[in-house]
């Protein structure tokens, strides 16, 4: 390989990671709020998909342009799934997210049991506490309220809330509100009170394990730049690369090197993601259930 071409091939995959690390760390817009219930895992897997295929005609393109100049015809394939696998690397887990929900759902618990009082009724006091509740749970407690005031029966209400939360721990908050709907007794005060304290302990572990597992992120991006950077060396040395390039076996050798090495970073990155415990509570664990069920007494009979 040239001089040249080998310039040439450096400088794409210089471009395609810089255009790979800007779509990819650029905040989606949520857009206005709807009143009809969202749904948040639908919409983050579109946005995050409308981002690959994005990402992926980049390298493409820039791939087929090094693959004419060069002659290295892997770079059609190799391009594009590294700038796809460095993006993802080098973008910023959810875990944040996860622990400013969890973060909210202890405070608004805590205010949901301020205002249980005498003379305040459960549907009442999530109508006061809507109005302020934290940010990272707002949408899904002002959606609770205005079902509850457009005349839903408080229990679907609360199960749909579970859904809107989507976590173990909102599970655990929309249950405490369904026994409470269902036997009108006192006491639901002291269990938000506790409920509260617990979530606020949970965020606190999760806090600490967050901080653990940046770690193993840490070095994958490392390890990651260290190595863009040395194959970037070696791409100016035409001798040590050269049976990589002129021949067909060698293309297929390196295609199978990268692929090699690609997942072996995603798997360095999948080590450091947590794993969501399995809900109880909601329409769409309902659902989920019966569909089981019905394949498990397929299968019996």
């Amino acid at each position: 390989m040239s001089q040249v071409a080998a310039a040439a091939l450096c400088g794409a995959l210089i471009v395609t990671g810089v255009i790979g690390i800007i779509v990819g760390m650029r905040p989606a817009d949520p857009g206005p709020a709807r009143p009809r219930r969202a749904k948040p895992s639908g919409s983050v897997l579109a946005r995050t998909s409308s981002r690959i295929k994005l990402i992926g005609l980049v390298g493409g393109v820039i791939g087929a342009v090094i693959a004419f100049t060069t002659g290295w015809v892997i770079a059609v394939a190799a391009v594009p799934a590294i700038a796809v696998v460095v993006t993802h690397l080098l973008t910023p887990p959810a875990a944040g997210k996860v622990i400013a929900k969890l973060d909210g759902m202890a405070e608004w618990t805590r205010s949901l049991a301020g205002v249980l009082t005498a003379g305040v009724g459960l549907e009442q006091a999530i109508h006061l506490t809507a109005v302020n509740a934290p940010a990272a749970i707002r949408a899904p407690v002002s959606q609770l309220s205005a079902r509850l005031r457009s005349g839903w029966h408080t229990e679907p209400a609360l199960r749909l809330l579970a859904d809107d939360l989507d976590d173990v721990t909102g599970d655990r908050i929309a249950a405490s509100l369904l026994l409470a709907a269902d036997r009108r007794s006192g006491g639901l005060r002291d269990v938000l009170d506790n409920l509260a304290e617990a979530v606020a302990l949970e965020v606190s572990a999760r806090q600490d394990i967050e901080t653990e597992r940046r770690k193993p992120r840490r070095t994958s991006r490392q390890v990651t730049v260290i190595t863009a950077g040395f194959l970037t060396f070696l791409a100016f040395r035409g001798d040590y690369v050269e049976p990589y390039t002129n021949t067909l076996l060698g293309q297929m050798l390196a295609g199978v090197l990268i692929a090699a090495y690609l997942g072996l970073l995603l798997w360095l990155r999948q080590i450091a993601v947590e794993k969501p415990l399995p809900r109880f509570v909601g329409p769409s664990v309902a659902a989920k259930y019966r569909s089981e069920s019905a394949g498990a007494r397929g299968l019996v009979s």
